[in-house]
């Protein structure tokens, strides 16, 4: 870990980009925790580009759109309360993807995937489109392309998919671009984007001048390509945070033969074996010492950081947290609380443990953000 301190040590005041994993709303309220918690050490102004991937942007997407009023309220928990945790528990507790495949399958001409975006519209974005994300923090909202198979960007400058090209100053609302990144197949999927805008050619897209990938994106959850939301940000140097509320892989003794269920367990074997690849690929350079920042897991063990966690964690009480449902339906109080409370205690013991040079003048005392649902019991 020496390596890893010294270039930490070099790069305190390099950039700094945080990624926010996939997994419905177990990701969304884990995530919530953790960013309450870099918002108390100061780390949350500071960050420089922030990357989401399904789940992971539903609470991305809120707090883009909140982040010019925090910078007004200098960062207030107030401020964070009002406009981050109040809209977020308010969805979370609402039933989205039942009530979008049930209406998708009645209504013609309208897709689950469609409904979901006419929900985040409704009851969080409005009409906030990409070319309303603040400036001088880079928001990447990660969906895939089933047509090329790969990573579809959406950001204030630019939607991209390096085999296609770039769409530059996008004119799309957030609704449509969250729906995208969390079109989980086959129920959500795919979200089909019309007429997306001119692309403009780049070096190596083979299909720019193709009317069949240029005319329409059909797209699904970003997570099938990379859960972890990291490859907009393993390159930009400087100080890499990642929350990470993917479920982890469950063996079964008995397998379901029937089509859907065969599918759906090939594609979590699929998706396992690429979020581990990514994860080792992240570690291992931290522990050569080429990146500096922190990793934190749902289903981490707490005391495998080199800190002790400053809040006491019950393992009877965080074990099961990993393995909450990855849907987009009501979240009660508790489940709700708990996997915040999670999320944010992780979060400062990563970053105790493996990046405290990014806290300046001392980290302010850690306290459940959900007393009701404290973890030590």
């Amino acid at each position: 870990m020496q390596a890893m301190s010294n270039v930490a040590d070099e790069i305190t005041e390099g950039r700094i980009a945080l990624a926010l994993s996939g997994g419905g709303f177990r990701a969304t309220l884990f995530h919530l925790g953790a960013l309450w918690r870099l918002n108390e050490l100061g780390v949350l102004a500071r960050l420089d580009r922030i990357s989401c991937v399904s789940g992971g942007s539903v609470i991305g997407g809120v707090l883009a759109k909140a982040w010019e009023s925090l910078v007004a309220a200098q960062w207030s928990q107030a401020a964070f309360d009002a406009h981050v945790v109040q809209p977020v528990r308010a969805f979370c507790g609402r039933n989205v993807d039942a009530w979008a495949i049930g209406e998708g399958a009645l209504r013609p001409g309208m897709s689950a995937a469609e409904v979901v975006a006419r929900e985040y519209r409704k009851h969080l974005f409005d009409d906030f489109a990409l070319q309303d994300l603040p400036v001088g923090v880079d928001f990447v909202f990660n969906a895939t392309n089933l047509q090329t198979g790969r990573l579809v960007r959406f950001s204030r400058e630019h939607i991209r998919d390096y085999s296609v090209g770039s769409i530059d100053e996008p004119k799309l609302d957030l609704g449509t671009v969250v729906a995208a990144s969390s079109a989980f197949p086959p129920f959500l999927s795919p979200l089909t984007i019309a007429a997306p805008g001119p692309f403009v050619p780049l070096a190596g897209a083979v299909h720019s001048n193709d009317r069949d990938y240029t005319d329409r994106l059909h797209l699904t959850d970003g997570g099938v390509y990379d859960n972890l939301g990291l490859e907009p940000i393993w390159r930009t140097g400087g100080t890499v945070l990642v929350s990470d509320a993917g479920a982890p892989f469950q063996l079964v003794d008995a397998v379901e033969t029937d089509w859907i269920r065969q599918t759906l367990r090939a594609l979590d074997v699929a998706t396992d074996q690429a979020r581990g690849l990514r994860k080792r690929w992240l570690v291992e350079r931290y522990l050569r010492g080429e990146l500096a920042g922190g990793y934190w897991g749902i289903d981490t063990d707490i005391t495998e950081y080199p800190v002790a966690a400053a809040l006491p964690c019950a393992p009877s009480t965080v074990r099961p947290l990993a393995s909450i449902r990855t849907r987009l339906d009501a979240f009660d109080e508790t489940e709700q609380g708990q996997l915040a409370n999670w999320g944010y205690v992780l979060c400062d013991t990563a970053i105790a443990g493996r990046a405290p040079q990014l806290v300046r003048g001392g980290a302010p005392t850690a306290a459940w953000p959900f007393p009701a649902q404290a973890l030590g019991r």
